[in-house]
């Protein structure tokens, strides 16, 4: 027999007991996500520590390693840079299934070793002058093996980052992951610049623009480390769990080119707006502030830096932003204010060191709003059991293609046309094809990343 509850009843307050059980719980879970924020944020902190020391060190780089005068030495070398996006989409198709299939933080450990090793190696490479034509091949092997690695570092990283993050807070959280991407090219431009500065140019050129180099050893063993101690993302082990009780396979590699071909096409057109402003502002502007704006070599490191520090400082703003107004608020933002501003800031730039230092503010800025929401974003795009292989190859394909490339096009149309607005013109381009593309991207503000069905609300 059931009795009533007496009207002035009042249910148990929880025990001390329980509530410190619930702190401790809270506790714990703040530190996982802390733990597996930090784990993704300094892999791709080493990736981008690898693309700053060399777009930071290319005058010395071309100097050391290729033939021929200045010119043609840094064209060379900045093709050398392009040549590892070639690979990307490689490791993408490698890198990415095996990261669905296996999990993402075995392949993840993988990944950050072998692009630290080979950036390690990079600085050990003799001189034109001792080996010949060897030294320019065995960079191109090197930056090869790193576009592979990093094929499947930034996919897995954004995946890992969005499926670790609440889905309230996933554009802030993943903010961090860029934030670490800003932080680990403005570490490379630092050591650079700093070695320049304290050796002088005849031994930066002789031996001193190694050293940056050396350090990425270090880097890549802690992210290792810390990556290899983690357990696998909640979503994914969801989805593990449930496959295995259902005793269901793998998805094949084809399912994702068939069933979601839309969301790859998609992320592509994005990924041409974001990677083309991205390599033209961070990786083409030492080179070409100081080779056509005449602004000489420090200060042409220094200016970049000074702007990419003031960006990582929007960055978490900007994620949290994301998290209120959508992803697509952002991006639709950062489209229209970089195609408006490109060639007032580009014509800005051609005034004087002030007005280099507040034209790549300006644009950087402006950029900062997609840069804040690709790890809340992007991965949103595919379901959990093609996460990593959608993000990975749309990613990387469109970066090879359009990304790596931007800074040797760029530099060979401004040597033709003699217009240093060209890569102003080259942004925007890629600025309305990553608007053509937002026009059919699902929002996934706030939406729950499990499950095997398409995450999204509303267009």
């Amino acid at each position: 027999m059931r009795y009533a509850q007496p009207w002035n009843a009042t249910p148990a307050a929880p025990s001390f007991r329980d509530e410190a059980d619930q702190r401790e719980r809270a506790t714990d879970a703040s530190n996982l996500l802390k733990r597996a924020i930090t784990a993704a944020a300094l892999g791709n902190a080493t990736e981008w520590f690898d693309y700053g020391i060399y777009a930071y060190g290319l005058a010395y780089i071309s100097a050391a390693l290729f033939p021929g005068n200045a010119a043609s030495a840094t064209l060379f070398a900045l093709g050398t840079f392009a040549i590892s996006f070639l690979i990307r989409p490689l490791g993408g198709l490698f890198w990415g299934p095996l990261g669905d299939r296996l999990g993402r933080k075995r392949v993840l450990a993988l990944t950050v070793l072998l692009m630290s090793g080979a950036t390690l190696l990079v600085g050990v490479i003799p001189s034109y002058s001792s080996i010949g034509w060897l030294a320019p091949a065995a960079l191109i092997v090197l930056r090869m093996l790193q576009g592979f690695s990093t094929g499947g570092e930034y996919g897995g990283a954004a995946t890992f980052m969005a499926e670790y993050a609440p889905d309230d807070r996933r554009g802030f959280c993943g903010s961090f992951l860029e934030f670490a991407t800003l932080a680990g090219f403005s570490l490379g431009a630092l050591l650079m610049l700093g070695c320049s500065l304290v050796l002088g140019d005849q031994a930066m050129h002789s031996w001193g623009w190694r050293l940056p180099f050396l350090v990425a050893a270090p880097l890549g063993l802690v992210g290792c480390y810390l990556r290899s101690r983690l357990e696998e993302t909640p979503v994914f082990r969801e989805m593990e769990e449930k496959a295995h009780n259902k005793n269901e396979q793998a998805v094949p590699l084809k399912t994702l080119f068939v069933q979601y071909s839309k969301p790859l096409f998609l992320l592509g057109g994005l990924v041409v707006a974001l990677n083309v402003v991205n390599y033209v502002l961070l990786a083409y502007m030492p080179t070409f502030m100081h080779k056509q704006l005449g602004v000489s070599e420090n200060m042409s490191l220094l200016i970049p830096l000074i702007g990419m520090l003031t960006m990582m400082a929007f960055l978490p703003f900007a994620g949290s932003l994301s998290d209120r107004f959508g992803r697509k608020t952002m991006w639709w933002f950062s489209l229209v204010g970089l195609f408006v501003a490109a060639v007032p800031m580009f014509t800005l730039m051609t005034h004087g060191v002030a007005g280099a230092l507040i034209g790549f503010a300006v644009l950087g800025l402006l950029y900062v709003p997609q840069l804040a929401t690709i790890s809340a974003m992007f991965p949103a795009m595919f379901p959990t059991q093609v996460r990593y292989a959608g993000m990975a190859i749309a990613y990387n394909l469109s970066t090879s293609i359009f990304g790596g490339t931007a800074p040797i096009i760029s530099d060979w149309l401004v040597d033709k046309t003699g217009s240093a607005l060209v890569p102003a013109y080259y942004m925007m381009g890629a600025c309305v094809v990553g608007a053509i593309a937002l026009l059919f991207v699902i929002e996934t503000k706030g939406c729950s990343l499990r499950g095997q069905t398409l995450p999204g609300n509303k267009r």
